[in-house]
């Protein structure tokens, strides 16, 4: 059974206040990915909360809105073993994507990267985060009615 969060713990765990989540999941900027929770609300998975908390971070650093929504864009629907081997770049206009300690000190060394943001560790400060806030399972898919796929085999067998 998987599990989503609804936007409240969201917050808690990505550092954001409501206000903030409600804005990026009407822009479109990081919008729940579970499509329906117990009681039918949308709720917000491991990866979402992650790119909420990247764009806490980047937010925090003075990048644009524009430039965040380009790089949580690029980050959207990557697996987690690939977010957690990139580090993000900024010169305070642009964000780079550096997926090797080569890349990170060639950008430093042309002057482009400011400061850094490893996913790997913000995965993690993520993971301890959500142990302290509660977690909604998803139902499983809807019992099989037995009965009717019996008549449908009946009618085609």
């Amino acid at each position: 059974m998987d599990a989503g969060y609804r936007g409240p713990a969201a917050c808690t765990a990505a550092g954001i206040t409501y206000r903030q989540l409600d804005y990026w999941a009407r822009t479109g900027l990081v919008r729940p990915s579970v499509p329906v929770g117990v009681q039918g609300a949308p709720l917000y998975s491991l990866p979402d909360i992650l790119l909420l908390k990247v764009a806490k971070r980047l937010l925090d650093t003075g990048i644009s809105l524009q430039q965040i929504r380009t790089a949580v864009d690029h980050l959207r629907g990557r697996p987690a073993q690939d977010l957690a081997r990139i580090t993000l770049m900024s010169d305070g206009a642009s964000v780079y994507e550096c997926t090797s300690p080569e890349e990170v000190i060639d950008l430093m060394q042309r002057g482009q990267g400011m400061f850094g943001l490893a996913l790997a560790h913000v995965w993690r400060e993520l993971e301890e985060a959500l142990g302290v806030v509660p977690a909604e399972e998803l139902p499983d898919a809807p019992p099989v009615d037995e009965l009717a796929r019996r008549r449908r085999e009946r009618r085609t067998g």
